[in-house]
């Protein structure tokens, strides 16, 4: 079976679009980078492929808001396609600004279906800057995300950003998140207990890092699992014994390996 196509979409200001493209080559995908330009002039076509990865960096320089001018283009001129490619129940990533922009187009948290309206969103972290650092995760064993399978409990991964803070509209939102089992990752301490800054780096409500659809096809996570996929990534791989892959790697192996049984 031919390796699953993988659309890693890029635009000015992404700067992990590399990072993922490799991550998804490892993991035994068949990655092409994208310029969003390709999709809007239809020299690409979203439904050709079977994983749509949105990767971090400052699209357009994260003017007005984080992530938000690339989720307007991709709210007005390519929702339907999005929606169908979600809808189809291919594998959907967004990474950091990926995740910003996942969340401003209304993709997540889709909680009956992709519809747009805009229920979260990640907003400036508490501490007023920029927050580079490694974090732990714990991820919820009651998530059904198809990224999931095979992952550690806890996951070390780093985080890159200034608008990483996860906030909700309101009580209900949060509350439909946690029936659903939407919460895919929390911060945590290095002993996997409630995190305080900086092991919470953004201040996130209820430490959350990352969340799913309800379907558990679409993920957003502002930690960077691309930038630790082998050992040599890690801060203290010279003093510590690790495994030669990364935290990281599988994330991208789980959706290589769905969309290879599910094509």
């Amino acid at each position: 079976m031919d390796n699953p196509k993988v659309i890693v979409l890029r635009t000015a200001g992404t700067n992990c679009d590399i990072e993922t493209y490799h991550a998804f080559k490892t993991a035994g995908g068949n990655p092409e980078l994208v310029h969003i330009n390709r999709l809007f002039e239809k020299q690409r076509r979203l439904a050709d492929y079977d994983i749509l990865a949105v990767p971090g960096g400052f699209s357009y320089g994260d003017d007005v808001a984080a992530g938000k001018i690339l989720a307007n283009e991709l709210k007005h001129k390519l929702y339907e396609d999005i929606r169908m490619f979600v809808s189809s129940g291919k594998p959907v990533i967004g990474i950091c600004n990926g995740f910003q922009v996942l969340v401003k187009v209304g993709v997540l948290p889709g909680f009956e279906v992709v519809d747009g309206e805009q229920k979260v969103t990640l907003t400036s972290n508490d501490s007023g800057r920029f927050e580079c650092r490694w974090v732990w995760l714990k991820k919820n064993n009651n998530n059904k995300s198809l990224f999931l399978e095979g992952l550690n409990d806890m996951i070390y991964l780093p985080v890159a950003h200034a608008e990483g803070k996860f906030v909700v509209k309101d009580d209900n939102v949060l509350g439909r998140l946690k029936d659903n089992n939407q919460l895919v990752f929390h911060y945590v301490n290095e002993k996997g207990e409630e995190p305080i800054y900086p092991f919470n780096p953004n201040g996130s409500v209820e430490a959350i890092a990352g969340i799913s659809n309800p379907q558990g096809n679409v993920l957003g996570m502002m930690p960077h699992p691309e930038r630790y996929t082998v050992k040599y990534h890690h801060p203290r791989w010279q003093r510590e014994k690790l495994p030669e892959e990364g935290d990281g790697l599988m994330i991208f192996k789980n959706a290589v390996e769905y969309a290879k049984t599910n094509k």
